[in-house]
């Protein structure tokens, strides 16, 4: 999902930096709500390990240049549904700026398109999870429909998004369309494997998880855990 360089230019680069100021200011109203709720050391706590796995996302795991952008196997969904919602933003857009910063420099220029992609899908992601999964199950005893739904949801908000970068640099040639597609069609094929790999999360979730107090290194509703 990193938008190549040269996609966006210029005097359009200020969209971007207004999208992110958007999503990462919901961000913070978010995490501020995840303090209430579950204390400030909680956050830090869920929002470090996110940091270290989208990181781990970005420069382990296999990732390939396609079209306009790259296929990243990111497991937005894994983070959201183990740690919540905040903290996964925060490890999104933190994660993000610090492959910039240590081994990918030259997508710092892009830093807000790419926050902005990451940091709206999770919004969608979320928002989507409420109506998708009922308020009294928890998050390990969902079905792998549901999981294949949040998963559609996730991948596919990446890839309009990456789209939306695109035209909105590039207009509507023939040769930027055709890049589009082949971004979006290598993208959906994560699809197929995400799924595959929250079941697997969950399921250890529930074979080695017994208590039903929280923790603080878990989002609340993984088990529906009491305080």
């Amino acid at each position: 999902m990193h938008i190549e360089a040269g996609v966006v230019q210029g005097a359009k680069m200020v969209l971007s930096y207004a999208t992110a100021v958007s999503v990462v200011g919901v961000g913070v109203k978010l995490a501020y709500e995840s303090i209430q709720e579950s204390g400030v050391v909680s956050l830090l706590l869920k929002s470090m390990v996110s940091i270290l796995v989208v990181f781990m996302c970005f420069e382990v795991l296999p990732h390939y240049p396609v079209g306009v952008s790259e296929v990243h196997l990111i497991l937005g969904t894994t983070l959201l549904l183990v740690f919540g919602v905040a903290p996964t933003m925060v490890g999104l857009s933190l994660g993000l700026l610090l492959q910039g910063v240590t081994v990918a420099q030259f997508d710092l220029p892009q830093y807000g398109i790419n926050v902005t992609t990451l940091l709206a899908s999770m919004l969608i992601l979320h928002y989507a999870t409420q109506k998708i999964i009922p308020s009294g199950i928890a998050y390990k005893d969902i079905s792998y429909t549901q999981m294949l739904k949040m998963s559609l949801v996730w991948e596919g908000a990446i890839v309009s998004w990456v789209a939306f970068w695109a035209l909105y640099g590039q207009g509507f040639g023939v040769e930027n369309l055709s890049e589009i597609a082949s971004f979006g069609s290598a993208y959906m094929l994560v699809v197929l494997l995400e799924p595959f790999i929250d079941m697997a999360v969950l399921a250890g979730v529930k074979a080695f998880y017994k208590s039903d107090k929280c923790s603080m290194l878990f989002d609340k509703r993984l088990t529906n855990c009491r305080a």
